[in-house]
């Protein structure tokens, strides 16, 4: 086939605005059943798109610190560079997941943390332990890397558990470092008329990392709300598909709202504040927020001004798009956190990230022969296929079929009384924001630890 003239940019900023003016009043987008056609479309499957581990080597270098305070602080650094993709990239629409759709990855690189991270390597999401450590004065550097020369591998699987309201679940795994996480993730969308406000669905509580060898210390980390503004400015697709325009547009996120993580093992909390665009509108990307003791049960802190001076334990500065600072206070801190500050000036800066040389890591999937035909790569692969080509005519047919397929299957279910149910987690939206893994969920992370990819077809599937 002969590769389609692709529209002109304005063709599809009339084709967007027309369909974002029908979301007006809408309370939420993502409960609405629509079809976007192709060329709106990034050509990723949105599972693949969804995922937090764009620097997994700050993920699994939560747990090595060992005090509380400097755990807390490995698992501000992870929350900073999980979503480099919007840091490093542009905001994209991927394809909406299908109901059983999957999608899983054992994230791999043998990288150095000072290195231009571009490149690919043969080996599965297996990331060289050196993220660097997290160095509090008065406080003797953790042991726990010592022996960790060799890369680690994570393993990450997640699934679509519900279509109406749209819900995946996914789980991360790493024995190596004896850490998990686990999530719903749901959002739900707003068309303000100028911007297009993000916020968390109802099943979506955040993410909740586990360190086993902390004692099962569990973190639960929630998400801020997020505006995808731009829309009217200038050509907002050319962001919205960078692959697809030139010269690209003016779409960008901004975050501005307050966001948590809490560990009740080791009674601290942090609260994050991501402040607005100033008054003449220019972006500035701050945050700050603060790291403070707390009662698990009585938890009512909310703003950083609800929280003692004599509770705070560091303070956090910076900017989410650039570099990342904590801040040690001049009082003392009591045990289990650093004994002893006296080697810190009260309001010295130390460094917690610098996001300027990172850049998310590629990952390695199971090759598209082992993949079974509801895995997202597979699932997709001639809507992609055809995108990528510019056909599409072709590619917007073949997901009106996939869509039209998914709403068949829906349809028999409910005639014959059978109950969609997971393949891969135990409960559609349950247990409340903690999913757990089925005995084929347990399987399937195992093999990708293994680097076997062979999974027994899905005896039900939803798409």
């Amino acid at each position: 086939m002969t590769p389609e003239k692709p529209a002109d940019d304005s063709s599809k900023l009339k084709t967007f605005l027309s369909i974002l003016r029908r979301f007006i009043g809408v309370a939420d987008m993502a409960s609405v059943r629509f079809s976007l056609p192709a060329q709106l479309l990034e050509p990723i499957p949105n599972l693949e798109y969804w995922n937090y581990l764009d620097r997994p080597e700050t993920f699994i270098g939560i747990g090595d610190p060992d005090d509380a305070l400097g755990r807390m602080l490995a698992t501000l650094r992870f929350w900073f560079t999980k979503d480099l993709k919007y840091v490093k990239g542009k905001p994209c629409k991927p394809y909406n997941s299908a109901l059983g759709e999957f999608f899983r990855v054992s994230r791999g690189a043998r990288r150095s943390w000072k290195r231009e991270l571009s490149d690919r390597v043969k080996c599965v999401w297996k990331v060289k332990d050196d993220a660097p450590p997290i160095d509090l004065p008065g406080v003797q550097r953790s042991k726990a890397r010592e022996d960790s020369d060799g890369p680690v591998t994570i393993s990450y699987i997640t699934e679509q558990t519900s279509h109406h309201p749209p819900v995946s679940a996914f789980y991360v795994a790493c024995p190596e470092k004896s850490i998990t996480a686990c999530g719903f993730d749901q959002l739900s969308a707003r068309f303000t008329g100028t911007s297009i406000r993000v916020t968390s669905g109802q099943h979506n509580l955040g993410i909740f990392v586990t360190l086993q060898k902390r004692d099962n210390e569990q973190y639960q980390l929630t998400h801020p709300a997020a505006h995808l503004g731009g829309i009217l400015r200038g050509d907002p697709l050319g962001k919205l598909c960078p692959r697809l325009l030139t010269p690209p547009g003016s779409l960008s996120v901004t975050v501005a709202d307050m966001c948590y993580v809490t560990c009740p093992k080791t009674k601290l909390k942090v609260i994050l504040h991501y402040v607005e665009e100033g008054w003449l509108g220019r972006t500035q990307n701050k945050v700050n927020g603060v790291v403070f003791r707390y009662d698990p049960d009585k938890d009512d802190m909310i703003k950083l001004k609800d929280v003692p001076d004599e509770d705070v334990v560091a303070r956090i500065e910076g900017c989410w798009q650039d570099k990342l600072y904590f801040v040690l206070p001049g009082s003392s801190v009591r045990a289990p956190l650093p004994a002893s500050n006296a080697h810190s000036s009260p309001q010295e800066k130390h460094l917690l990230v610098d996001l300027n040389p990172l850049h998310p890591v590629a990952k390695i999937v199971p090759p598209e022969e082992e993949q079974l035909p509801n895995e997202s790569r597979r699932f997709w692969h001639e809507v992609t296929e055809s995108i990528k080509a510019r056909q599409y005519t072709r590619a917007t047919a073949v997901k009106q079929e996939l869509e039209e397929r998914q709403r068949q299957k829906a349809a028999a279910r409910i005639e014959k009384e059978h109950e969609w149910r997971p393949r891969f987690f135990t409960g559609v939206f349950t247990p409340v924001g903690r999913p757990e893994l089925t005995p084929d969920g347990e399987e399937a992370l195992q093999g990708l630890q293994a680097g076997d990819y062979k999974l027994r077809p899905s005896s039900i599937t939803g798409a």
